[in-house]
């Protein structure tokens, strides 16, 4: 029997749990379907793809990805004010709220509310996890060949 090492180009399937620097848990996928995904193909940043690399199923393994590996660091470009009467009347616009907005190509991007008055709302469209460290705590399930 082969094992099969994580490589660009294999399919791998894991389960992972994501804390920031302050122990804040962002996302987990134990309790519910694990991560299927084929390295190189878009699916995680850089900083965590590098640190998977020859990893075989079974092991599991705990990973420190910095800012410039991860979503980087926040743009002040990434930020704009919008006119109020851009948004429904009866939209919940308060600071902290994610919405989602349509980008020129159609895809949807979040936004977080970061101010408003009767005239303006200031919308940060940067990653919500630009600026952070991300502590990645990954089990690896499977390894094979991707499909063609």
């Amino acid at each position: 029997m082969t094992v099969n090492e994580i490589a660009p180009g294999m399919t791998v399937t894991l389960h992972y749990v994501l804390t920031l620097e302050d122990g804040l848990e962002v996302d987990n996928s134990r309790g519910g379907e694990p991560l299927v995904f084929t390295l190189g193909d878009g699916t995680l940043i850089a900083g965590l793809e590098d640190c998977l690399i020859g990893m075989c199923a079974g092991e599991a393994q705990r990973y420190t990805v910095e800012p410039t590996r991860g979503f980087g660091f926040p743009d002040p470009q990434n930020i704009h004010e919008l006119p109020r009467d851009d948004f429904p009347l009866e939209l919940d616009l308060t600071p902290g709220v994610v919405l989602s907005f349509a980008a020129p190509d159609g895809e949807e991007i979040p936004g977080v509310v970061l101010e408003l008055d009767e005239a303006r709302v200031k919308v940060d469209f940067n990653h919500p996890l630009a600026g952070h460290t991300l502590i990645f705590e990954v089990e690896i399930i499977d390894v094979r060949p991707a499909q063609s």
